[in-house]
């Protein structure tokens, strides 16, 4: 599976976020779009990556920016827990991984014991974000895409761990100047 990188144009997609509403890449054209993969709908580091992005995104939207997550969870999964922080944004059920397999999104083992993994593990179980049951692969590394007006990727960011995204001031730049001149994490 090779990976996306900087200047590929963004694999198209027409989808439904876990309320029913209809999501597509085509119609966010004319837009900077965020794509961001994570695990599943009760990891604890999952749901604290989301509570920020929640807390940044109404600067953001102002700014031009559109916001997509997506989950290996079902529908009903991210209701009960990351559905519950009310995201501004659409938040993708994609139990069949479909979109996870067009934008390369990938697992290792190795991802799932760093120390950073623990460190926030710890803080996300301290602001009351329990784990509940997996679904999907355990070991699925979070990936972020930021993608430009005409549906190509800028950044693609592939994490190093199950807890590493794309830092926030990467974000912040990127919407204030263009592309913050990397192009994801190393393997």
């Amino acid at each position: 599976m090779k990976r996306l990188q900087a200047n590929d144009r963004a694999p198209e997609f027409a989808t439904r976020d876990f309320l029913g509403a209809p999501v597509d890449l085509q119609s966010l054209r004319g837009r900077r779009v965020m794509l961001s993969f994570y695990r599943y709908a009760s990891c604890p580091l999952c749901n604290l990556r989301m509570r920020d992005l929640i807390r940044s995104y109404d600067a953001w939207s102002t700014q031009g920016l559109s916001l997509v997550a997506v989950f290996q969870s079902p529908a009903s999964s991210i209701a009960t827990h990351v559905g519950r922080q009310d995201a501004p944004f659409p938040i993708v059920a994609d139990p069949g991984m479909e979109l996870y397999r067009s934008y390369c999104v990938e697992q290792r083992w190795t991802a799932m014991l760093t120390p950073s993994v623990l460190l926030n593990a710890a803080r996300a179980m301290k602001a009351g974000m329990l784990p509940g049951r997996v679904e999907g692969p355990a070991n699925r590394v979070p990936a972020d895409f930021l993608i430009r007006e005409d549906g190509v990727i800028d950044v693609a960011y592939y994490g190093t761990d199950v807890g590493d995204h794309l830092p926030l001031d990467q974000i912040e730049r990127w919407l204030h100047a263009g592309s913050p001149q990397f192009n994801g994490a190393p393997a």
